[in-house]
């Protein structure tokens, strides 16, 4: 304002870019950084009691380490605004168009955040902002703290649940809660059907709801109506209308900006009383989304416990433990019962040839999972212990002590970070037999294919790598006659000093064909006027030639 009023223009410019910079870059630290680290903490202020364990614990956790507290609450709270993501987008995969007209659309091609930080003011942002806040913290009142204390009320004993661990025990809660974040939950909701069963049972409460308070209208639309007709009839009440439609393009997103509403809707049929039974039908869904949490918060801890109680006894059992193997067993069991259901009606041949390509089918899918899953994880993660963890954390005048269990906890994160950076790379063979392998599925799995491209590669290159290693320093060091304490380092330090060779010498390999590339490059463009074919034709009465030039 002071540069435009003494009409300074280039600063007024450069002052103008400036702010819209750190207004956006404040405003991106508000959404990725501050508003999960919100969900985190209110998270972990509502499950207190679900775990035993109060305000003073954490407030000891804090002092103790600030940075790690704070990470695992932001971490924590990106989890939850990731899923609750997926959920709104599942959701408008089943409502009409126009229902969430209230929530931006992330599918939206003409969703751009950046612009939409740039060009709402100050103010709008704070209050879409604390908006967030509230519904996020009310949906955590609701499907968490609420359930805790319904759950206290009427099994007393269930809670809590145990996740206090030793300093010694074999694997730490961080790996047993990444393992469960990254690899339990992504396999139920991506490869077990689990994504369509969600959806059926969101269409089917929809429906029900819609009939029951008569909002079928408003929540599915009029698909027979909307094959006949098309989407905005000239003579059709049209009750989601955005301001700004067809006053050209430009109107049109400055409406969108405004709004925030979708772009694509579909007219519905107002009933009455429509007010009263939107209210209805919220009570409704909270009511739903309630018994749906004390479902999920009991029922395969439940299961998870019982069956840990067959095998291990009355010892105390870490609670992920109990729930991932719960949730996997509610899973199977709901998944083989819509099997059965669907054979049924095949006859008693096709249900017995059925249950025999199956069990050939799982016995592949078990032979596969403890190779892909079990052993090369397993390899994997001890070799970062040797490599990373083990010179960084032991000192040299100790012995370090390997727990296989969370060596193979670690190494199931390193193996899927490595696979996704592999799909992302350039094309190469593990790129090629892993597509392949993904796009064969489970039901058409080839084991011979996947234990000799795949399996087999990789575990001997992992078994090289321990073992090289071991014998050099166990073997050959000796033979030197080298002091113990030498030896002891020798032992310790070769694996990253190996890796240090490996990387440095890919490396080099790597700048030594760039420049190969380069200078063919420089002599081609320099040297190389054209490839020319030459027929050399000797004369009569002469030894010359005379070139005879045909360009290829």
């Amino acid at each position: 304002a002071l540069a435009s009023l003494v009409k300074f223009q280039r600063s007024r410019r450069l002052l103008g870019v400036c702010y819209i910079v750190v207004k956006v870059s404040l405003l991106v630290v508000m959404e990725i950084g501050l508003f999960p680290l919100i969900c985190g903490w209110w998270l972990d202020v509502c499950s207190l009691e679900m775990f035993d364990a109060t305000l003073k614990d954490r407030e000891q956790s804090f002092d103790s380490a600030p940075g790690t507290t704070m990470f695992l609450h932001w971490l924590v709270g990106m989890v939850y605004v990731f899923y609750f993501a997926s959920f709104i987008l599942l959701l408008r995969e089943v409502l009409r168009p126009g229902v969430l007209w209230f929530l931006r659309n992330l599918n939206d091609p003409d969703f751009n955040p950046v612009q939409e930080m740039i060009h709402l003011p100050i103010y709008r942002h704070l209050r879409r902002f604390i908006l967030s806040v509230v519904v996020f913290g009310s949906i955590v009142l609701l499907m968490l703290w609420l359930p805790i204390k319904i759950i206290k009320l009427l099994f007393p004993a269930f809670l809590p649940y145990n996740v206090m661990l030793y300093s010694d025990a074999p694997v730490s809660e961080l790996s047993l809660e990444l393992l469960l974040l990254q690899v339990v939950l992504p396999a139920l909701l991506e490869q077990g059907h689990t994504r369509q069963w969600l959806k059926r049972l969101v269409h089917a409460w929809t429906f029900t709801a819609g009939y029951v308070l008569d909002l079928h209208s408003y929540l599915l639309g009029d698909h027979e109506e909307d094959e006949n007709q098309p989407n905005n009839p000239p003579n059709r009440l049209n009750n989601n209308r955005i301001p700004g439609l067809g006053e050209g393009l430009h109107a049109a997103h400055q409406a969108i900006l405004q709004q925030g509403g979708p772009v694509g809707f579909q007219p519905y049929q107002r009933p009455p009383n429509f007010l009263l039974k939107i209210i209805l039908l919220v009570v409704f869904m909270c009511m739903t989304l309630l018994l749906a949490s004390l479902f999920c918060l009991t029922l395969p801890v439940c299961v998870g416990r019982w069956l840990m109680s067959l095998w291990m006894g009355s010892a105390v059992i870490h609670e992920l433990y109990t729930a991932a193997s719960g949730l996997y067993v509610c899973w199977v069991s709901i998944r083989a019962a819509t099997v059965l259901l669907s054979w049924m009606p095949q006859g008693r041949t096709v249900i017995m040839i059925k249950v025999h390509e199956w069990t050939l089918m799982i016995v592949k899918t078990v032979v596969v999972a403890a190779m892909l899953a079990g052993v090369i994880p397993l390899l994997l993660g001890l070799l970062f212990d040797l490599i990373i963890v083990a010179p960084l954390r032991v000192p040299l005048d100790q012995t370090p002590l390997f727990y296989p269990w969370q060596d193979w906890a670690l190494g199931v994160l390193h193996a899927k970070i490595i696979a996704a950076i592999t799909l992302m790379g350039p094309q190469w063979w593990l790129k090629t037999v892993i597509e392949q392998v993904y796009a064969n599925g489970i039901r058409n799995i080839d084991l011979h294919f996947i234990v000799r491209r795949l399996a087999a590669p990789v575990i001997c290159l992992l078994l090289l790598s321990l073992c090289v290693p071991y014998s050099i320093s166990k073997g050959l060091t000796p033979l030197l006659g080298v002091q113990p304490e030498m030896q002891t380092l020798v032992e310790r330090r070769i694996y990253p000093f190996l890796l240090m060779v490996v990387i440095l010498l890919a490396i080099l390999t790597f700048q030594i064909r760039q420049f190969k590339r380069l200078y063919e490059h420089i002599k081609n463009d320099k040297y190389l006027v054209g490839q020319r074919l030459v027929n050399y034709e000797r004369k009569s009465g002469r030894s010359s030639s005379t070139p005879h030039t045909t360009s290829s």
